[in-house]
């Protein structure tokens, strides 16, 4: 599964001013809600984008035959909603889909192939001398040939797991906003690149996933107003240094390690995550839709892990208000974020 990077070298529009060393990924992935049905209730809309749905697993299908790459850029759970086709469109995806489960079990037969042969090779040498370096390659072989197996293993699977409503920087998962007029739920990436601006701000400021509340007068201020969303989510993912999360300074000689929280709420429900997105076009290229998650200043139980930021989790009865901007002031727009619902997080961690 593809983790986030621990620590920003960029200074982005959704990081403090730290130095570059200590910056630390902030809300890196989403336990995210992928069920149609549920996200339709949620979003009060039954209208889905399944022409966005489509012309992005054809694009990823034709990467895949371009250039291979081992892991899909959408959670499981987005895949399963056409598990059970009902209609013609529906089983138009989900054979989109097998194509794409396809390719990538071709893939990675091929991988698993090419390791299993990297690891005979290593065994051989090791019987005819025991070396440091032969023993490390025979180890790293043996890694990649188990991570092969897992993910072929993976691949037909139909009983979701937690881990397969996860979303991660730059993967697509569904949103609800209002798109073209209408309120639709569509696949768009978890990383905003705002219209206007060059495709090299995704390396610039790898951290778009997530525009701070203080920055929406700011860089997000031509989004801010405009374009609006909602991000159906269950948890979300914090990194923290171990020090913060033991509240003491690091010891002499000491490195930073990392440890990767879950926070839940306590609540029946999941959160409404209020959310940026925006179209991006230019010449030549594809279209993009993308969007960001708005994070603020922590409640308290967030703050004592050593952690700085959080998602804000809007009011069901402010659903209808966020996702139409247009026409009302910034005032009023800011003060549902603040009429936000209080909600407590629970945590454990994940890693370390």
């Amino acid at each position: 599964m593809i983790r986030a990077r621990s620590n920003l070298r960029i200074r982005s529009p959704c990081t403090r001013n730290k130095p570059a060393a200590t910056i630390r990924t902030m809300c890196y992935s989403s336990l995210v809600e992928a069920n149609l049905r549920k996200l339709a209730r949620n979003g009060a809309t039954d209208k889905i984008r399944r022409d966005a749905i489509k012309e992005l697993l054809r694009r990823e299908h034709t990467r895949i035959n371009d250039k291979p790459r081992r892991i899909p850029k959408w959670p499981k759970a987005l895949e399963e909603s056409f598990a059970h086709p009902e209609n013609e469109e529906d089983r138009e995806i989900a054979a989109l889909f097998a194509e794409h489960r396809a390719a990538r079990r071709s893939e990675l037969e091929a991988g698993l192939f090419e390791q299993r042969t990297r690891l005979v090779a290593a065994e051989r040498a090791l019987n005819e001398r025991e070396t440091k370096k032969r023993l490390n390659e025979r180890r790293i072989a043996a890694t990649k040939v188990d991570w092969f197996r897992e993910q072929l293993s993976d691949l037909d699977r139909h009983e979701l797991e937690p881990s397969d409503s996860r979303i991660y920087p730059f993967w697509y998962t569904f949103v609800i906003a209002n798109v073209d007029g209408e309120r639709v739920i569509m696949p768009m990436r978890y990383h905003c690149r705002p219209g206007g601006m060059a495709a090299s701000i995704d390396r610039k400021y790898p951290g778009l996933y997530n525009a701070r509340r203080d920055s929406l007068d700011k860089f997000w201020q031509d989004i801010f107003g405009r374009h609006h969303a909602i991000l159906v989510a269950w948890a979300f993912y914090e990194n923290v240094a171990l020090e913060d999360y033991e509240r003491r300074p690091l010891r002499p000689g000491e490195e930073s390690k990392n440890l990767v929280l879950e926070f839940r709420p306590a609540s029946p429900r999941p959160m409404l995550l209020a959310c940026l997105w925006d179209k991006w076009e230019a010449a030549g290229e594809e279209t993009l839709y993308s969007f960001s998650v708005i994070t603020d200043e922590p409640p308290p139980e967030v703050k004592a892990t050593g952690h700085d930021r959080c998602p804000i989790p809007l009011k069901p009865e402010n659903l209808d208000a966020w996702l139409s901007p247009e026409g009302r002031s910034r005032e009023s727009l800011l003060a549902l974020l603040d009429d936000r619902e209080r909600l407590f997080y629970e945590h454990h961690q994940l890693a370390a």
